[in-house]
């Protein structure tokens, strides 16, 4: 059974940083992919950054040069450090994992999730 915990969020104000953690069980992330979504109020789920089992990493063009995905192995950890927030990053964030159903971000399609951790940002 996978089970996906989240850790980390909370409010900061713009130009701020947070960092978001996620530990998987039942589940290796060194043979699959893993990512990070989020969805703002009254709109969809949108993909923030994936990183596949070969390292390759895939961000949304919206957060490049800002956030950084990445991941322990040998933890079951995946992270995404996010720097120079802005309040149109405020969302509930999900850790996501690789399966074969759900919606796809990049060459992934992820089925298992976390809670979801609230990130707010204040201008």
């Amino acid at each position: 059974q996978v089970q996906v915990v989240q850790s980390g969020g909370g409010s900061v104000q713009a130009g701020g940083s947070l960092r978001l953690s996620c530990t998987t069980s039942g589940y290796t992330t060194s043979s699959y992919c893993m990512g990070w979504f989020r969805q703002a109020p009254g709109k969809e789920r949108e993909g923030v950054a994936d990183i596949d089992s070969d390292g390759s990493i895939m961000y949304r063009d919206s957060v490049k040069g800002r956030f950084t995905i990445s991941k322990d192995n040998a933890k079951n950890t995946l992270y995404l450090q996010m720097n120079s927030l802005k309040p149109e990053d405020t969302a509930m964030y999900y850790c996501a994992t690789e399966a074969w159903w759900g919606p796809v971000f990049g060459r992934c399609r992820f089925g298992y999730w976390g809670q979801g951790t609230q990130v707010t940002v204040s201008s």
